[in-house]
């Protein structure tokens, strides 16, 4: 279990960088600028996410959607994983709903 949210932790550190860097290149300027200008940070929204549950973070993505700019975080709690979007402009949540379970072979087995 440990190993598994060293490596969680690992690929969000890892598609945050991949987003800085695309950012860097020109090709998502508005929305790095976007989340620049956000009203709740990241920390919050995580933070409202998993209290909503009552679990723990694993992801979490800055996106626009129709309601306009959102956190969506993904929270495991207990043997559950939620999709929780979070306003960026207000910190309240939007939506919650339980993800389908991943039957990959070998996805959650501790190696």
């Amino acid at each position: 279990m440990y190993r598994n949210t060293q490596l969680s932790l690992l690929a969000l550190c890892m598609a945050a960088t991949g987003a800085v860097a695309y950012a860097a290149n020109g090709g998502a300027e508005n929305d790095a600028l976007a989340i620049a200008n956000a009203k709740i940070p990241l920390t919050q929204a995580v933070t409202t996410a998993e209290q909503h549950v009552n679990g723990k973070a694993t992801h979490a993505e800055f996106e626009h959607s129709k309601q306009g700019w959102i956190y969506e975080v993904e929270v495991v709690s207990g043997a559950k994983v939620f999709d929780v979007r979070v306003d960026a402009d207000k910190g309240t949540v939007i939506a919650s709903r339980e993800d389908e379970p991943d039957h990959r072979k070998g996805h959650d087995k501790d190696d």
